[in-house]
């Protein structure tokens, strides 16, 4: 099975003509439709009173603003400010764990309760800031309650993560629970409510995240489930109403061709007629997808640089794990298509690998593929999302460019590449 790309051959060869490869692209009318996907599949949060499970869900049914609904953006994924302003455009906002990415959503235009500000082992300084943008402030430790108090002030509102341990199970990338660093156990989430109601916190948020790539729409629905049980806890035992539930993000795409993505209108649905199961109008929902909105729209861009045989026959590019590091770091699969072979028989196996000193410098093991040959553009799929972001500077391999498709099928470098130069830029 291929998987299709949204440029030619020809448009690469012609920015190849200016732009050495690799490069990364990102398609435009993707991210925001991805976007728009899910912000409509939530609009029933704005527009439908509880019980009103059928709907329309077209870009027409969306009202301006959506205060029911909001999809913060995980900046992690994709920190770059014309993606930010783009998502903004789609009334996206920003979750955020550092005081960069605080800075790329204050510099875009991101700023007050549009900022979930979700950070562990936090510096002193990321509080003082996250609270100066009027950001919620999500704290992932009890013990941060005085330590926030201490280095910024208690802010009016505070939100806390959440994490089940034993209760549920995580995945591979984001691990077990109760073996995760993230988040509080249910005894420091209750005293946690109960200490900021009595230093006089005024409104609550909830989130957890335990789960990342996940493909599975139950796990999501039972994930709200657990939450909304939560609410009632906290309202029952501490007469704390929380005001927004941050559901997480974690929204596996489809890396495999044979795989299928999240029917999120189907998951919508569910996680609906548990609200309305539960009573919990006017409660805000909110999630923080970054791989969902960004991931299948980005493409690294890269050459056939040496074919070796010895025990495999090796494709050498002249992208490397410094480009992208997904699939030696968790054995991620990303597929591969060579421009203009798309439909050439897979005839030859291959290790496709970088230049670097390291044997798991390594895009793919043993894929099939067309028979290659040296210039040979090859399309490295769904790196839209923890691709770029990831990239590092071993062997002293310099960060690549990025750029954006238009609808219009232009491209405008919205990152450049990273140059010798850089290497010696000083404080003078």
């Amino acid at each position: 099975m291929q998987k299709s790309v949204p440029f030619t051959k020809a448009q690469m060869e012609e920015l190849n003509k200016k732009y050495p490869t690799p490069f990364y692209i990102y398609d435009e009318a993707g991210i925001r439709a991805s976007a728009r996907t899910l912000i409509d599949a939530f609009s029933w949060l704005n527009q439908f009173r509880p019980g009103e499970i059928d709907r329309p869900n077209t870009r027409e049914s969306r009202v301006a603003g959506n205060p029911g609904f909001k999809e913060y953006f995980a900046v992690k994924a994709t920190p770059n400010p014309r993606i930010l302003s783009m998502l903004k455009e789609e009334r996206c906002g920003s979750d955020c764990s550092s005081l960069p990415e605080l800075i790329l959503s204050e510099r875009v235009g991101i700023v007050g309760e549009d900022i979930m500000f979700t950070s562990n082992d936090t510096p002193a300084e990321e509080f003082v800031k996250a609270k100066a943008l009027g950001a919620i402030i999500n704290l992932d430790a009890f013990e941060h309650i005085e330590y926030l108090e201490k280095s910024a002030g208690l802010p009016e509102m505070l939100s806390f993560r959440y994490n089940p341990g034993s209760a549920r199970e995580g995945n591979v990338i984001i691990g077990k629970p109760e073996e995760a660093k993230f988040g509080m156990t249910h005894k420091q989430l209750m005293d946690a409510y109960r200490l900021a109601k009595r230093k006089g916190v005024k409104r609550f948020g909830l989130h957890t995240m335990i789960a990342s790539n996940e493909l599975h729409l139950k796990y999501f629905v039972e994930t709200a489930r657990m939450l909304f049980d939560l609410v009632r806890e906290i309202k029952s035992k501490l007469d704390i109403t929380i005001e927004i539930v941050n559901l997480g993000g974690g929204i596996g795409i489809p890396y495999r061709p044979e795989q299928e993505p999240i029917d999120v209108d189907a998951l919508s649905r569910e996680v609906r007629k548990l609200y309305d199961e539960y009573n919990l109008a006017p409660l805000r929902l909110a999630m923080e997808c970054g791989r969902f909105v960004t991931g299948p729209h980005g493409y690294l861009v890269s050459k056939v640089r040496h074919i070796k045989d010895t025990y495999r026959a090796y494709a050498g590019l002249d992208a490397t794990m410094a480009n992208l590091m997904r699939p030696a770091l968790y054995g991620a699969y990303h597929h591969i298509t060579v421009l203009g072979k798309e439909n050439a028989k897979q005839t030859k196996t291959y290790d496709v690998v970088g230049s670097l000193c390291e044997n798991n410098d390594k895009f793919a093991i043993m894929r099939d593929l067309p028979k290659l040959a040296p210039d040979d553009i090859v399309v490295i799929h769904d790196v839209g999302a923890h691709g770029h972001a990831m990239g590092f500077n071993y062997n002293g391999k310099l960060r690549s460019a990025e750029f954006l498709m238009h609808p219009d099928n232009s491209f405008t470098m919205i990152r450049r590449a990273e140059t010798m130069d850089d290497y010696f830029v000083t404080l003078a």
